[in-house]
């Protein structure tokens, strides 16, 4: 083979070998594959917005868009995978490494036991010890395992920026139920994929330790899903729920029932909270139905023959 060629080929096998690169920058062009039509949500602000694809173990598993003055994560975007609703209590929490420094592995990694290197990283998001005296809340994940079939898929969502401090009250009694509301949903009336975004609204209030803020408190929780394919023989009182809908509650120790609502209800809803704009599309052009199109091309085939 003339050199030349063998240069090219091992270029090429370089390439192919070589594992995707950063995994905190400002698009989410390595891991759009987790929004609808590869479009993340528009009009969503922060003052230091930085957009992670969740890697763990070296796959990437959900993207989520974090604002690192307020060490908090705005959403979380993901695929729904079918699944029992069981918990994982057995994966450490973890961190985003590349939020300390770009010269960082996109892998997230176990939190130290050492306090030699938590003073870089705690400047970029939240720590354990963040949550240590904040005895009112609880360590809510926005993609929660639950929604989440393998293990390692499970085990990615136990790094701390997909984390927001939950009124445990509200968690217990409100979201986690809902949350298994919408994975049965799912299970049985979705029949492609799900894609869902969980995220926060803000309140101005902060978890502080040491008498510094640290963590923003979110003022509301909500989710969208978006399952262009769907059973259109489901029952009534589902069927208009498909192919999105989503759900809104406030993160309080009462009043925190959660509000389902159609995704234009739920976009109106937000973009009166202070860290949405006018603009504010969570799926592409609404997530519309794929079922009317098969339909017709069905109809259209039966037509020519």
């Amino acid at each position: 083979m003339p050199l030349f060629w063998c240069y090219l080929l091992s270029v090429h096998l370089l390439m192919v070998s070589t594992p995707v690169g950063a995994s905190v920058s400002r698009s989410f062009k390595d891991c759009s594959q987790f929004f609808y039509m590869h479009t993340p949500p528009e009009g969503i602000r922060g003052d230091a917005l930085r957009r992670i694809c969740q890697r763990y173990r070296d796959q990437l598993h959900y993207a989520t868009l974090y604002d690192s003055s307020q060490r908090l994560p705005l959403y979380s975007a993901y695929i729904f995978k079918k699944s029992d609703g069981k918990r994982r209590m057995d994966t450490p929490w973890m961190y985003e490494p590349q939020l300390v420094s770009d010269d960082e592995s996109g892998n997230m990694r176990v939190l130290p036991l050492s306090d030699d290197s938590l003073p870089q990283i705690e400047e970029s998001q939240a720590v354990l010890e963040d949550f240590t005296d904040a005895v009112a809340y609880e360590r809510g994940s926005l993609n929660p395992d639950q929604h989440q079939a393998e293990p390692e898929e499970k085990s990615a969502t136990y790094a701390l920026t997909n984390v927001i401090p939950q009124i445990t009250g509200f968690l217990q009694a409100s979201w986690d139920p809902y949350l298994d509301v919408i994975r049965r949903r799912l299970n049985n009336f979705c029949r492609g994929k799900s894609f869902i975004v969980t995220g926060a609204t803000i309140s101005g209030a902060t978890i502080q330790r040491d008498r510094l803020d640290r963590i923003a408190i979110p003022k509301h929780l909500w989710l969208a899903y978006c399952c262009p394919w769907f059973d259109r023989n489901s029952p009534y009182e589902v069927r208009f729920m498909f192919p999105s809908y989503g759900g809104y509650a406030l993160n309080e120790e009462t009043g925190h029932s959660v509000v389902e609502v159609p995704l234009k209800t739920l976009e109106t809803f937000l973009k009166s909270q202070t860290n949405m704009d006018s603009n504010l599309a969570i799926f592409y052009k609404g997530c519309p139905s794929e079922n009317r199109f098969k339909r017709k091309t069905k109809d259209l085939q039966a037509v020519l023959v």
